[in-house]
């Protein structure tokens, strides 16, 4: 089982008329959540103000602790409680990059605002690109001056090395933060 933090999205239809009861339930069960050991935060959203559509997000530490949380006798009676307040959708689980350029669902209010598409891939390609270069040639020079013998290593090995090393590292912090600084760009509408 990984040991990466996982993040769980739970797509949930409200009705508009029940958003205080539903809040109230939501935020016991954030409540429940925060004494569960491996518990990393949780949030929700609305796509627009009373929209049926919630995305209600949790994240724990490793997908042991996530599922001793989801398997737990409290949590069943907490989601027991909330039956008739919300229809579950869809369940997503996130441990890495994947979703990052995906473009938003909705499924039951068309005529609602606007949600922005999916980048065109070369613009994903560039954005990761720009995070990647950069990562790997100061890598690359920081161990050819810190481990000169490196450079003598059988190349498949070399690789082996650095992507294990650099792939974390672009994973949880450097792509995030390269695509936050161009989501105006990558987001740009197409001419």
């Amino acid at each position: 089982m990984s040991s990466a933090p996982v993040t769980v999205a739970v797509h949930r239809a409200v009705s508009p008329d029940r958003v205080p009861e539903v809040t109230a339930w939501v935020q016991s069960g954030v409540r429940l959540a925060n004494r569960w050991d491996g518990f990393l935060g949780s949030g929700w959203i609305r796509a627009s103000e009373g929209a049926a559509d919630w995305i209600m997000l949790y994240r724990f530490a490793d997908a042991a602790r996530l599922e001793a949380w989801e398997e737990s006798p409290e949590r069943r009676r907490w989601l027991a409680a909330g039956e008739g307040l919300v229809e579950e959708r869809r369940v997503e689980r996130r441990t890495g990059i994947e979703g990052w350029f995906d473009p938003p669902v909705r499924q039951d209010e068309p005529t609602g605002p606007p949600l922005l598409a999916a980048p065109p891939r070369w613009k994903q390609s560039v954005a990761i690109w720009l995070g990647f270069f950069p990562v790997n040639l100061a890598f690359t020079v920081l161990v050819g001056w810190l481990v000169p013998p490196f450079a003598e290593l059988p190349v498949v090995l070399r690789v082996l090395v650095s992507t294990l090393v650099l792939t974390p590292i672009m994973s949880f912090w450097v792509l995030p933060w390269v695509t936050g600084r161009l989501s105006g760009w990558l987001h740009a509408p197409r001419r």
